[in-house]
């Protein structure tokens, strides 16, 4: 990611509905929301809500997908991921063991399950 394209996703996010329109859409992986049941849980008109998820999908945040008469919107979770690795990227000035408290404090949310045989 370059700077100008986490600019973009930054600056997306810096707005109370869309910040609060893709929270809600990481809370509801894998399954997505549909546009209009979107609008309705933020009260938003449909119009606004299409307007904060176009400004989302440009900034690589959100895709959506098309399903009979509804589009489904999902957190782009790889969009995410790489504008949280190029804020984290120089984290410490290398100094990984800075980082820790960090990482481990996100760990228990997304640590991946672990299957015994």
């Amino acid at each position: 990611m370059d700077s100008n394209t986490a600019i973009a996703a930054l600056a997306a996010l810096a707005q109370s509905t869309r910040l609060e329109t893709f929270r809600l859409l990481v809370r509801h992986e894998p399954d997505g929301i549909p546009a209009g049941e979107l609008a309705r849980l933020l009260d938003v008109p449909q119009n606004t809500m299409s307007a904060h998820l176009a400004t989302l999908s440009r900034a690589g945040l959100v895709s959506s997908e098309r399903q009979s008469r509804s589009i489904i919107y999902r957190a782009d979770l790889q969009g995410l991921r790489d504008l949280t690795l190029f804020l984290l990227k120089d984290c410490c000035g290398g100094s990984a063991e800075l980082c820790a408290p960090l990482i481990a404090e996100l760990t228990p949310c997304c640590a991946p399950e672990v299957k015994l045989s």
